[in-house]
């Protein structure tokens, strides 16, 4: 099953109007079930979840490891070793921990700073009048490289929702070059979100199935 569905998304990829780099979410995923992607085409994953990363790392053999959830800063340290990427930078307070302990490992880590383009309270993310001095903030410290946004979108957000994100992330690019990567579209609307200008996609469902979460006691 795997296959086909990296293959469907990989056709649409081809076609779309710019590069776009795959990050699966693999929120409750076994390694056995990530580690099928490499062979596929796909090299990057993304987790959400500090404890959960941690169980499954050694089972891991995917290239690019993303830590795409919201981050405590106690937690911090826990992954810097870990992952490639930080993709939910959201305050001044995440980014300073995350500089200190890179800077005890020496290691520059690659972060995009999420923005909660809908203003909903239930999701994290920097608000898009926050966004210029958090940037200022992340580019100036030595063991971070600002690499552009991440948002988590409304369901059924409108297009013109998608069109202010992009105009955040062209704003900011044109500030600080090195924020290339506009992350934005899971398996709900990724296809909305590649057209209307993201070039980085978080997909989960769409390439494993519906997920399973266990049951609660």
């Amino acid at each position: 099953m795997i296959e086909e569905n990296v293959k469907k998304l990989l056709d649409f990829v081809a076609r779309a109007p710019h590069p776009v780099k795959i990050v699966a979410a693999t929120k409750t995923r076994s390694a056995d079930e990530i580690n099928e992607l490499p062979a596929h085409g796909i090299t990057a994953m993304g987790e959400n979840r500090v404890q959960e990363l941690l169980a499954k790392y050694d089972g891991i053999k995917v290239p690019e490891i993303h830590f795409i959830g919201a981050l405590q800063t106690n937690k911090v340290k826990y992954i810097v070793d870990k992952v490639c990427m930080i993709q939910s930078v959201d305050r001044s307070e995440l980014a300073r921990e995350i500089e200190k302990r890179c800077a005890a490992i020496n290691k520059v880590m690659d972060v995009l700073i999420e923005v909660n383009i809908g203003g909903e309270e239930s999701k994290s993310g920097c608000t898009p009048s926050d966004l210029p001095a958090l940037a200022e903030e992340v580019s100036a410290l030595p063991h971070l490289r600002l690499k552009g946004l991440m948002s988590v979108l409304p369901i059924d957000a409108p297009d013109e929702m998608y069109d202010g994100l992009k105009r955040l992330f062209d704003k900011l690019k044109e500030k600080y070059p090195s924020a290339e990567y506009l992350s934005a579209g899971m398996s709900g609307d990724y296809e909305k979100a590649v057209l209307r200008g993201a070039n980085m996609i978080r997909p989960g469902s769409l390439l494993f199935g519906e997920r399973n979460y266990p049951a609660r006691d």
